[in-house]
This record gives C-alpha cells, structure tokens and sequence, in this order.
C-alpha cells in the first residue's frame, strides 16, 4: 500500500492504507478524529458531512484514492480553526438555540450550515432563506429538532 498524505484540520498527515477505504474511516478509525459520524454509508443521512477544501462533502462516499497531497479536509474539530476562535460562530448559534437532542448529527448539520452560508455570501447575500435552507439542508435528524437548526442557522449566519 503506497503511503498518502493530505491536510486534516490544518495539519499534514500521512497513513498507510488501501484506496479503497472511505475517507470517513481514514479519519475516523486510522487517525482517530470522531466528529463526522458514520449513519448510513451511502451518501443518504449526511452526518460525515465534512469540508474537502472549503466545500461540504460525505466523506462515506469519498475514497482514499479521491484525495490528493493539497487536499484540506476539515471536520467539526477543525472548524474553530478556520475563524481562529474556541467555537465557529455556527457552533455558537447551535448552543444558543439549544439545536441538538441527542446530538448525532450535530455535527454533519453544522458543517452543512456553514457551507450553506458560504454559498449564499458567494452570491452576494448575507443570510440564508428559509427556501434556500429547505434546498440545500438534506442532513437526517432523526430527533427532528429541524425549527431550532434553522434558527440557529440564520443567526450563525449572521455572525459569520
């Protein structure tokens, strides 16, 4: 197995695995980052949903051989990193409208928000629709806590 190297939250790491293996269990089960989580393996639920450079992706879908040596993936643990703060504004709007139950999600649907945010700046608006959440938002919460992920969505926008 050749070696691979790519960039994880804002650090260069190298493992030794086949291409085959999805990425979500590169980081996961070989470098031990357990933010995206694993719900259905298909590119359905979204909960791996991570960033592979600055987009939001379903690293259950992406194998290893998908990944090259400039690629940045960032997941919920990098994610403050990018804004060089303890918590992304949309981590800190997630805790200020009490988003999660039991959690699972969390943190596929932040990812998601945050992509979802930087897609509406890119065509010069600031704060997401309720349209345009109701397209783009496909992650799973099976506790339904959907009202208060919009809400924190707009306001974590706003803070961005």
């Amino acid at each position: 197995m050749p070696e691979r190297s790519f960039i994880l939250n804002g650090r260069r790491v190298t493992v030794d695995i086949e291409d085959s293996v999805r990425m979500l269990w590169v980081i996961r089960d070989v470098l031990g980052v357990t933010g995206p989580k694993y719900g259905c393996g298909i590119n359905v639920c979204k909960a791996c949903t991570s960033h592979v450079n600055g987009q939001a992706a379903n690293i259950c879908s992406v194998p290893l051989s998908k990944i090259g040596p400039d690629d940045e993936i960032t997941t919920i643990e990098g994610l403050p990193g990018t804004v060089g703060k303890d918590l992304h504004p949309m981590q800190e709007a997630w805790l200020e409208h009490d988003v999660p139950q039991c959690g699972y999600c969390q943190p596929g649907q932040i990812m998601a928000a945050v992509d979802l945010v930087n897609k509406v700046r890119a065509e010069g608006r600031e704060v997401p629709t309720d349209e345009d959440i109701d397209n783009n938002m496909r992650n799973v919460c099976r506790c339904g806590t959907y009202h208060r992920i919009r809400a924190a969505i707009k306001e974590g926008a706003a803070n961005m």
